[in-house]
């Protein structure tokens, strides 16, 4: 069994200095928590994955009311990064991490029964997504607990990796659903796979079932492995944040680039099928819809180890030139004549997946640099909670508004952002260099 260096205190842990150091330990608990952050993002886009399919099985539902099921997640997710944001410092990582794993059984069981009978309440369909926003709320607990073990010269490189890696759980869910649903799981095959309405069979359940051993798996690690760093601080504490105009401004500049991903991926299925469904061989939503994650995921990981080396205020700068020119762009491609047009429009989405990737991985190297150690904790766990918002934001915004005009207000506020990250941080003799 690996275990701490002899020669580390944990009682005086100081990532700044060597000799109060362990990098293999805050390796291992790095692993470990990105383990479990990407199957906890699994579960916070289970909805997007399903939600797509609800109709197939029999689900009366609406468009507006297929929306507003995939943007309840995150709404939920933000609500309990709100929360989740505080426990680092007070809780631990062992208990936060092994809690949260415990939690993720639940939307992962509800959705399995659920999609089971088509009578199933819509309400309840809203409480079940209301659940899965937790996969969604770990995250700001996560991050700022790794933030605790790594020195600030690597912070780019261990955030950068524990925060791509655990977004590649929105792909793999999107990515494994349409796979698992078409077979029975070994050791499940007995339960009755769902009537489609234009015949056949789908085994939907089995978007809820097939993670299940994995994330009693990373229950397992958390408890065996894992322990926490003296960190401490109580509520009152940490609110010492809110009284520094930087943790605003990272906060809007950081909705832009995370808020921007995860609303758009949630969506990008339904927003693919609500513009070019009607066309005669329409693309199918569910063969792209994991691709913008996937390259924001990516994005977000490689970009690490370079904002170590040239500063994270450069590349999210621009992330925000590229996610604002890459918007204008797709607007030209929405509404669209001709099913022709869908080529040029994935391309502007998956633009704005790549930059947002790419500041992402900025930010998160620029709040260690701006803050100390734990008020960087806490502008992380904050920023992350508000950019959480993103999927419900989108969501409601596509309820309500034509995509055309969302865009044109993305654009504008991508805009915005850009330049406030280059007169406050990137620009020379910025007031707070990241």
């Amino acid at each position: 069994m690996l275990r701490v260096s002899p020669r580390v205190d944990l009682s005086t842990w100081d990532p700044e200095d060597p000799d109060r150091w362990d990098p293999k330990f805050a390796w291992r608990t790095l692993w470990i928590t990105t383990y479990n952050l990407t199957l906890a993002f699994c579960v916070w886009y289970l909805v997007s994955a399903i939600a797509p399919r609800l109709t197939t099985i029999g689900y009366d539902l609406t468009s507006e009311q297929l929306y507003w099921l995939v943007a309840v997640p995150g709404l939920a997710g933000g609500a309990m990064r709100l929360i989740y944001m505080f426990l680092p410092p007070i809780v631990g990582t062992r208990t936060l991490v092994g809690g949260s794993a415990t939690l993720l059984l639940l939307p992962m069981i509800g959705w399995t029964l659920a999609v089971r009978n088509v009578d199933t309440p819509y309400y309840v369909l809203i409480l079940l997504a209301a659940a899965a926003g937790v996969g969604g709320g770990a995250f700001s607990g996560f991050m700022p607990s790794t933030s605790y073990f790594f020195p600030r010269r690597m912070s780019g490189t261990a955030l950068g990796l524990q925060a791509g890696i655990g977004n590649f759980g929105v792909s793999l869910i999107q990515f494994l659903t349409p796979w698992v649903v078409g077979f029975g799981l070994l050791g499940v095959t007995h339960i009755t796979p769902q009537e489609k309405i234009d015949g056949g069979h789908m085994w939907l359940h089995n978007a809820g079932l097939v993670l299940i051993p994995w994330v009693v798996l990373g229950m397992v690690l958390a408890a065996v492995y894992l322990r926490r760093v003296p960190v401490t601080a109580n509520f009152r504490e940490q609110l010492d944040i809110f009284g520094d105009r930087h943790t605003w401004y990272m906060t809007a500049i950081y909705t832009m680039t995370f808020g921007a991903f995860s609303g758009f991926a949630a969506q990008l299925g339904l927003l693919i099928n609500a513009q070019y469904g009607s066309f005669a061989d329409a693309p199918d939503p569910l063969k792209y819809a994991f691709l913008g994650p996937l390259l924001g995921s990516a994005t977000r990981a490689l970009w690490g180890p370079l904002c170590d080396r040239y500063g994270g205020a450069l590349w999210t700068f621009v992330a925000g030139v590229g996610m604002t020119v890459s918007t204008v762009f797709t607007i030209f491609f929405l509404a669209p004549t001709d099913v022709s047009q869908f080529g040029l429009f994935l391309a502007g989405m998956l633009a704005i997946f790549t930059f947002a990737g790419i500041g992402n991985a900025g930010t998160f190297k620029q709040m260690p640099m701006i803050f100390d150690r734990r008020q960087a904790g806490g502008v992380i766990g904050f920023t992350s909670s508000v950019a959480a918002f993103g999927p419900f934001l989108v969501g409601v915004a596509l309820s309500m508004w034509t995509p055309r005009a969302f865009f044109v207000g993305c654009a504008v506020f991508f805009a915005v952002c850009t330049v406030l990250t280059w007169r406050q941080y990137a620009r020379p003799g910025a007031p707070r260099p990241g």
